[in-house]
């Protein structure tokens, strides 16, 4: 009998191990892809010359943030960039 409670405990150990291990490798993963995917970000599109075109990107450029495209930083330095 204590050899079976052994061979359950190194068990129970080994599966205990090999799930804190594969979550850790799952968490470092996920925030690596986080980090690609920051980095790929989509620009503002370039400004155009007529009035209705600088209001229609403002427009665009803001859904982009409200979605969370664009950062803060990101928003104002594109709105500085239409808006010359």
């Amino acid at each position: 009998m204590p050899g079976l409670l052994r061979g359950i405990a190194r068990t129970a150990v080994v599966a205990g191990t090999a799930t804190a291990v594969s979550n850790r490798v799952s968490r470092r993963q996920a925030g690596r892809w986080a980090r690609e995917d920051e980095q790929q970000m989509p620009s503002a599109p370039p400004p155009a010359a007529g009035g209705d075109d600088v209001i229609a990107q403002l427009k665009d450029l803001g859904d982009l943030k409200a979605q969370g495209v664009l950062s803060e930083a990101e928003f104002e330095a594109q709105k500085r960039r239409i808006l010359g």
